[in-house]
């Protein structure tokens, strides 16, 4: 059987056809993609797309049923893929100089194409869409929900860490009278969420979350904990225990991953996020034993799908404002990027978490509000 042949048997499972007629379907460009597809699995599929040799007007909802027929493991893993695995398990990839890397290639390339997709607070994570009926509400409330689950009163001193733009500092300093601190590695991230959080009680530092010190009522990371790598969960935590208070309450809002792992797929690792992974509740609850009570466990991951489907239609939306800064292979990534991840959520193979945690001994905190 050939190439072609055998990735129409594959396609098949899902319920899709090469060159059918459904917005689902794929639209060969350049037949040499079929043994591009199975030599290089996830790789060979996303590089493929970004040069052209196939489109798919729904790529969201081809990646989707792809995923619900589990075809990511009837395809064969090349050799080179192996040892990126291997080397995952075996090394750190987080360490403190490693970690700059996706500041630089991914946080950094660009704050107008971020200020253009993201909403007006520009919130690069998961938004809550129960009440929601666009994206600034969604987001608006995915912050306020953080906000109640830590608790917080005018004058207590929170540590954000991976700010971000500065969204939730300016938000709940705004809100909540609360003194903050933010850490980023990114120097654009930085930059701009100085200038937005200018006049509140905001101090933002390009550091690195292993050097912070000091004590926090309040500890929260929002979409920073898919950075930290499963060598530096328990780092992380440590962390987390030596800056909170004993009657503190601390919130991880993560992408989750079903299974446990060491990596991404290498797609995403070498054009997206590097040296990033997404952790298992396994990995999670591990690195917090001995340390603290999780108190609550929220997954809202639907409403990922939702986000990133509207960070979507803000992307393509403003590509003519941006394009200058830019390239046609940068937009056949980008839009990669941002629809495979839509069917990652959707077909619930990643999940989102928001979890509560607290030291022992310290009263229950009121964090079952979703």
């Amino acid at each position: 059987m050939n190439a072609k042949s055998m990735i129409q048997d594959l396609f098949a499972q899902a319920g899709l056809q090469i060159n059918g007629n459904k917005a689902y379907d794929v639209q060969v460009n350049d037949e040499r993609v079929f043994r591009r597809w199975l030599s290089k699995a996830e790789m060979g599929l996303g590089e493929s797309y970004m040069d052209g040799w196939w489109d798919c007007e729904a790529l969201d909802e081809m990646i989707n049923k792809m995923l619900l027929a589990h075809l990511e493991n009837k395809v064969k893993r090349n050799l080179q893929t192996a040892f990126f695995i291997l080397t995952t398990k075996l090394f750190n990839y987080q360490t403190k100089s490693k970690s700059k890397l996706v500041g630089r290639q991914h946080y950094d390339i660009g704050n107008d194409l971020f200020g253009k997709m993201l909403d007006r607070g520009m919130n690069y994570s998961c938004g809550y869409w129960k009440n929601a009926k666009d994206l600034d509400e969604a987001q608006e409330a995915k912050l306020e929900m953080i906000c109640k689950k830590l608790e917080l009163e005018p004058g207590m001193k929170v540590l954000d860490i991976g700010c971000g733009w500065g969204g939730f500092a300016k938000y709940a300093a705004e809100k909540y009278g609360v003194e903050v601190l933010g850490v980023t590695i990114s120097e654009k991230q930085a930059e701009l969420a100085k200038e937005v959080c200018k006049g509140l009680p905001v101090e933002i530092r390009l550091q690195d979350y292993r050097e912070v010190n000091g004590q926090f009522d309040g500890i929260l990371s929002i979409g920073f904990f898919e950075h930290v790598g499963h060598k530096n969960y328990s780092t992380y935590m440590q962390v987390v225990d030596r800056c909170l208070t004993e009657e503190g309450v601390s919130l991880l809002h993560t992408i989750g991953n079903n299974i446990t792992t060491t990596y991404i797929n290498g797609w995403t690792n070498k054009y997206i996020f590097p040296n990033g992974m997404l952790p298992s509740i396994a990995q999670i609850a591990k690195a917090t034993e001995g340390l603290f009570v999780i108190e609550d466990l929220h997954n809202f991951g639907p409403d990922y799908d939702k986000t990133l489907m509207a960070w979507y239609a803000n992307f393509t939306k403003s590509w003519q404002e941006i394009k200058s800064s830019y390239d046609e292979r940068f937009y056949r990534m980008w839009r990669y990027y941002l629809l495979s991840s839509a069917g990652g959520f959707r077909s619930r193979f990643n999940q989102l978490w928001q979890i509560v945690m607290t030291k022992t001994g310290r009263t229950q905190p009121n964090c079952r509000i979703s």
